[in-house]
């Protein structure tokens, strides 16, 4: 826990950097399992997401970030490897759902991976409902929107309301979680990425 605590340090860091708003952080269960789900632009957006708890969140990252010289530091505080390119990360899946059982919160991105295009939403993959509805827990969603910038006057991240998705089929629960999200980037305004480089183009 050592290593986490100084990786979420670096994230109280950038908090003061960056300046971001913090809206609706009750959402976040102060004990319990947890899955913490949102949109992904940015290669901070999991600092961001840490550093709005002191709880311990475990989160997923791409394999190929284990394999540089600096995979140490992802083991050490605990990340989980997943290989987006495959349809299934069974091995990931299940040390989520084990980082659950323990009571902690798990950070993912549905859209695996950021999201560079025009869309507000890439197409979802199912590793947040399945790990939920797996651990029995509820899903909280959130958007992050505006800019990674020095005291930026844009950039916020909000948690919505707890999804409970166990009785729900995992089609219906895709469904919810991507409504949602959907929702919620809409409601801030939110313009994808390429759209803003479209825009300043």
């Amino acid at each position: 826990m050592r290593a986490y605590a100084m990786v979420h340090g670096a994230g109280h860091i950038l908090r003061w950097l960056v300046s971001p708003k913090l809206l609706h952080t009750e959402h976040i269960p102060v004990t319990g399992a947890a899955v913490l789900a949102g949109n992904h632009f940015n290669a901070a957006d999991p600092l961001l997401v840490a550093a709005c708890t002191k709880r311990y969140v475990g989160t997923l990252a791409k394999k190929e970030l284990f394999d540089g010289w600096y995979g140490f530091i992802f083991r050490a505080i605990g990340s989980i490897p997943v290989v987006f390119s495959r349809t299934r990360n069974t091995d990931a899946l299940q040390a989520a759902v084990a980082v659950l059982q323990d009571g902690h919160l798990v950070n993912v991105s549905p859209e695996a991976g950021r999201n560079f295009s025009t869309e507000l939403l890439l197409p979802f993959k199912g590793g947040a409902v399945a790990m939920a509805q797996r651990a029995g827990c509820p899903i909280i969603p959130y958007t992050i929107v505006g800019n990674y910038r020095f005291r930026s006057r844009n950039l916020a991240i909000r948690f919505g309301e707890p999804l409970d998705v166990s009785t729900l089929s995992f089609d219906a629960a895709m469904t919810l979680l991507r409504d949602t999200i959907s929702q919620m980037l809409t409601a801030d305004g939110y313009v994808p990425v390429g759209a803003r480089q479209r825009n300043t183009g």
